[in-house]
């Protein structure tokens, strides 16, 4: 029998999609979410599902039912711009309960944790291209600060109680499924307005960097994060920057939409420039990016089409 994974916040766009991974390797999927943004219609109907918030007192009685032997991290708070206006919710959310989770964690004995935290958001304005797990961390955001100094607490987890953990820092993923109504994922955006053909509004000059990478891929460095990358962090990438004006025009060929981008001001908190080195999982994970962009960007052109979200 393969171990029992609990998914937090895996109602959500990119946990959903680690979760069926996970279910379709044979393992038994439990999934936690407090449906504040993820949706029903994204649980995989093989799992067993509580709409749970990750800090209430709730998860203890779940952990005793369940006993999930391994931990995939999801839920946070992910909108850079919420945090800059509301810093402690954020940090509410992405440090005090996370550290509940470690406990529980701890308590019933789960054998690994795997914390999904930012390359995106944590390095902050990079002192080099691309940003390997050496870089600095120096976030412009609450957000980015709240997902790294999170990153702090597994080693500590490890060395006291032998919590073994894997941290995989994703960098700007997009997909099936991502929300094109909140403020984070300008690819469904962009998609969602285009095929509705409505204005599509690109903040700041366009030539903000970043380094985008498929949902799917993330669900496959989290299957290798099971047996290996004991205590370290990694960079979930595909090392390749792409600007917003370069994702519009992508996006406007494979749309057919026939209007020009309108420009806004510029978001704070956000990274301008941004991309990252993946090479230690590709050597330690044997992870490495399935997907280029342009097929990445058709699959979820092809998503929404058929959604019509």
């Amino acid at each position: 029998m393969k171990e029992k994974i609990l998914v937090t916040g895996g109602a959500g766009f990119i946990g959903s999609h680690v979760a069926d991974h996970f279910i379709q390797s044979g393992h038994p999927v439990v999934i936690v979410d407090n449906l504040s943004s993820g949706r029903r219609e994204n649980i995989n109907p093989q799992a067993a599902f509580y709409q749970v918030d990750i800090g209430s007192p709730e998860m203890r009685s779940i952990f005793e039912h369940e006993r999930p032997q391994v931990i995939s991290h999801h839920a946070a708070q992910i909108d850079v711009r919420h945090s800059v206006s509301n810093p402690i919710f954020d940090a509410t959310t992405n440090i005090l309960g996370s550290i509940h989770l470690a406990q529980l964690a701890v308590e019933f004995k789960v054998r690994k944790f795997i914390h999904i935290s930012s390359g995106g958001a944590a390095y902050g304005e990079p002192a080099y291209l691309p940003c390997d797990e050496k870089h600095p961390v120096q976030p412009l955001s609450p957000y980015g600060a709240s997902k790294y100094a999170f990153e702090l607490y597994p080693y500590i987890f490890k060395h006291n109680f032998g919590l073994d953990y894997t941290i995989l820092r994703y960098a700007n993923v997009y997909g099936p499924r991502q929300d094109p109504h909140g403020e984070a994922g300008v690819v469904a955006i962009f998609t969602s307005r285009m095929l509705r053909q409505e204005p599509v509004t690109i903040f700041g000059s366009g030539e903000q960097v970043r380094d985008f990478v498929f949902v799917s891929d993330c669900g496959r460095a989290n299957l290798l994060a099971l047996e290996q990358g004991s205590g370290k962090a990694y960079n979930i990438g595909c090392g390749v920057g792409t600007t917003i004006n370069q994702i519009f025009d992508h996006l406007r060929s494979i749309t057919t939409y026939p209007l020009p981008a309108n420009y806004g001001p510029a978001k704070p908190g956000e990274t301008f420039r941004i991309y990252l080195d993946a090479d230690l999982a590709s050597q330690e994970l044997g992870w490495t990016p399935q997907l280029d962009l342009e097929a990445g960007l058709r699959q979820t052109v092809e998503y929404f089409r058929k959604t019509r979200e």
